[in-house]
């Protein structure tokens, strides 16, 4: 038998535990469906990232966010996130990934996943968008060598490492490798480090980089990946240096062809925004809400949680009162 519900939320981020909190609110049967652990895109951060955002930014249900520091780590965030749980006690349902959403009629949605059917009146999709990196499309970029996350720092000490990009992934991870002992070497595509860099950061990797501790190619873009080298081009001519290891953090993207598969438009552009309502944040397709970074398309910096927090209470506001 099909289990059946008001709402079902697709991602169990913050922004998807938000959208619980407020269902519980309403009294709506709901449950999450996420496909790796609570918060999995938190859990697969850098080990030692802090956030840009103050703890209090970052709380939900009007849970305080204990912390030291002026910033939480990512630690503190996964603990923080687990109290959550503890406290609402979400049903939820982990390491099971939705592999379509589909609307039937009498307007209820049938959601399937890897494990079984559910039905739902409603359904969030609050997926973030850290799967799918950003691919640079260069020769040798699937050796194996070339990796698109980062965890830490030890396995790149006293090794020739390449980081490609200028925002804050590349900037923590060149400086974290240069400390631990690696021979960086930054390769940016624009002429300076990205102003959206932590602003407690970006003078130390500028300081780094201008006293020739890293190494950086600014207007630059890597043309071919080599075992054992790495061809640049440089506005003066090609380069070629020795290279143990490059770290491609060039940014991620939401699953937009899972967001076109549900039927939900895209705006005809680069930036493929999703359409929907911008004071209930239901989408084109009646009873399908965004809520997160993915309402965002290719704009992956416009939501953060302490912005898209709201999302939550909209959607649940107007799914009440329908």
């Amino acid at each position: 038998m099909t289990d059946q519900y008001d709402v079902i939320i697709v991602g169990g981020g913050p922004i998807g535990l938000a959208c619980a909190i407020e269902a519980q609110k309403n009294n709506l049967e709901y449950l999450i469906i996420e496909k790796g652990a609570i918060v999995n895109s938190i859990f697969n951060y850098p080990l030692y990232m802090t956030f840009f955002s103050t703890a209090e930014r970052l709380e939900i249900g009007d849970i305080p966010f204990n912390c030291l520091a002026p910033k939480p780590g990512r630690q503190e965030a996964l603990e923080y996130y687990r109290n959550i749980h503890r406290y609402f006690k979400f049903n939820i349902n982990l390491f099971e990934r939705v592999t379509e959403v589909k609307k039937i009629e009498n307007s209820t949605f049938i959601v399937s996943t890897d494990k079984k059917l559910y039905k739902a009146k409603n359904v969030i999709i609050a997926t973030g968008f850290y799967d799918i990196p950003i691919q640079m499309n260069v020769i040798g970029e699937e050796l194996s060598k070339v990796r698109h996350y980062y965890k830490e720092a030890h396995e790149y000490a006293f090794r020739k490492v390449l980081v490609v990009g200028a925002n804050n992934s590349s900037v923590d991870a060149a400086l974290e490798c240069w400390r631990k002992g690696a021979d960086v070497t930054m390769v940016i595509r624009k002429n300076e480090i990205n102003n959206r860099v932590k602003y407690w950061v970006k003078p130390d990797i500028e300081n780094r980089i201008a006293e020739g501790s890293i190494k950086a190619y600014f207007e630059s873009n890597i043309t071919k990946i080599k075992d054992n080298e790495v061809e640049i081009e440089t506005p003066n001519g090609k380069v070629t240096i020795e290279n143990d290891f490059v770290l491609a953090l060039t940014g991620y993207k939401p699953d937009l062809t899972f967001l076109e598969k549900m039927g939900i438009e895209l705006s005809n552009d680069e930036l493929k925004i999703p359409i929907y309502n911008d004071e209930t944040m239901e989408t084109n397709v009646k009873g399908l809400f965004l809520a997160g970074v993915v309402c965002g398309g290719m704009q992956t910096h416009k939501w953060f949680i302490e912005n898209s927090r709201i999302h939550a209470t909209m959607i649940m506001d107007y799914i009440s009162t329908k």
